[in-house]
Order: structure tokens, then sequence, then C-alpha cells
């Protein structure tokens, strides 16, 4: 069977030229068709022909596994056009080790032979699916990898949110906006709130208040079974805008409701070679430091 790999690499990572030269040549030796986006290219003249270079969206929807060079928020981006199941997507972190991109470039070609030859570990990451609606008509949809977050313009003041699961009313939260979390969210803006972090195998949503009025909101756990549904009380005069993995978004009015549920899509990210969540967290979140430094 022929194998094909994309290829897309975030548009101003300059440094990632070298590494694509090498990679298509590395994938090109194994008899591995290589497909890149025109602005991945761009990074690397001359690295493929003109006929593997095509749509970002079409590399995504023909590729058997993608390569994704850059941080956490270009694989974000790009978790938006995997439409297939089962397609595996190594993220590749130039800089600092990512939650999302938590492969090394060193561990890249180890991690992509497992890929090649079918026997690779990796997480199936859990997506939400959010719409935004309005008498009955939805005006804007997607789905998240991360999160759905509900916020006040910088200027606006606190807003008030009804919030209900599965139809039962939950509370009306009075705060500077509310972060809807998938567990991969978790440890992005809803940890950066104060909410918990969540294993990725977890079934569950994450319902985190932003800088809350009352100390006694907390954030809230729930089933990724359920439906939740967040309504602006008393919005008259204040700017709020709901935004889908800090990607997409719109302006939200006192008769728009926002619907999360759990998406029938997921992602297959590829673990880094001996490599856990667990090392991951210790890695990003510097636990166990000054007990690393007394040894």
């Amino acid at each position: 069977m022929n194998t094909t790999v994309g290829v897309l690499a975030r548009p101003d990572l300059v440094e990632a030229g070298g590494a694509l030269h090498e990679l298509t040549g590395w994938l090109a030796g194994r008899g591995v068709a290589v497909l890149l986006d025109p602005r991945t290219a761009a990074l690397a003249p001359g690295a493929v022909s003109p006929e593997a270079i095509a749509d970002a969206k079409d590399v995504a929807g023909r590729a058997d596994a993608l390569v994704v060079l850059g941080g956490d928020g270009t694989l974000l981006g790009v978790s938006h056009l995997v439409a297939r199941r089962g397609v595996p997507v190594l993220g590749v972190n130039f800089g600092s080790l990512g939650f999302l991109t938590e492969i090394a470039l060193p561990e890249l070609y180890p991690a992509l032979e497992g890929v090649l030859r079918g026997s690779y570990e990796f997480d199936e990451r859990r997506m939400l699916h959010a719409e935004v609606r309005c008498d009955g008509r939805t005006r804007e949809s997607g789905d998240v990898l991360n999160d759905v977050v509900i916020t006040k313009a910088a200027l606006s003041r606190i807003i008030e949110l009804d919030v209900s699961v599965d139809g039962l009313f939950v509370s009306a939260f009075r705060a500077d906006g509310l972060i809807v979390s998938s567990p991969t969210g978790s440890t992005a803006y809803n940890l950066a709130a104060g909410g918990p972090i969540l294993h990725p195998a977890l079934p569950a949503i994450v319902l985190t208040p932003i800088c809350p009025h009352m100390l006694t909101n907390r954030p809230l756990v729930v089933g990724d079974e359920t439906r939740v549904e967040v309504r602006l009380h008393g919005a008259r005069g204040v700017e709020v805008h709901v935004t889908f993995d800090g990607q997409v978004g719109c302006p939200l009015t006192s008769e728009d409701a926002v619907v999360v549920t759990r998406s029938p899509r997921s992602l297959r990210l590829v673990r880094a070679p001996n490599r856990d969540f667990f090392a991951v967290l210790r890695t990003k979140l510097k636990w166990g430091e000054s007990t690393a430094r007394r040894r």
C-alpha cells in the first residue's frame, strides 16, 4: 500500500527549513509520498516538487499520517482540518516541550518509524462540538480540541451567564467569562484560570468561571455525554464573544445560546517514545524540581 505523509508547519517557523529538507529526503528514501501546503513549502524551497504541494485542508484530507511542526497553537489549527478518524498526528515542538506537541525534533524519526510500521503509542483525544444557536437556528458551529471560551471585552463590565446541564439549571455565574474545556484543554486556559487538570482519557467536560465575582463559584466537572448550555443574562450594553480553540469566534447577544456536546470526532495524537502524560506534566509544570536538584 502506498503511504502518504503530510507535513504542516507554522508559517513563520524559518528555523524549520533545514529540518523540512531532511524530513522530505528521509521519507522519499523510504518510498513514502510527501505533501506540503504552500506556506510550509515556502520554508524549504526545492524540498519537494510542485506536484507535492496542496492546500492545507487537502494535505490533511489525503495524508495517511501528519507531521506538525510548531507549537500547541499550530497543532490546534491542524486539528480542525483532520476529518478522517485514525490519522496519526505527530506534533513536533521547536521550542520548549508542549502539552500537545510533545515530540522533540531528535525524537521525530523514531516516532515516525513506528507510525510507518504501524506500531506506535497514541492517545485518542476527545473533541467537543459547539454551536451558537438563536431562535432555533445555528449561526456558528465547530469542533474544538481544547475549549470553548465565552468572555467579555476588555472594557466591558462583569457578565452573568446562566449555565444548564442536560436542561437542569446549574448556576448563574457572575464573572469575566466561562471556559468549557475538554480533558485535553484542561492544561490550557482552564489551568491558568484555576481549573483542574484532567487525564486526557477521561470522558469529561470542565466548566471553569474566569475571575468569578463570588469565590464560591468553583470549576465543575461533568460527563461528556451531557449537553451544556450557556446563555447571557442581562447583557445589554456589554460586549461578549465566544471563541472556539482561540482560532475562530463571534459576538454573542442575549438571544444566543452556546451549546456544547461531545463531538463524534477525535484526534489520534502520537506519543513521544518513552514519555507519558505524567512525564509531560512534570516537565511543563516543573513538578519535583527541588527534589531533583537535591539528588
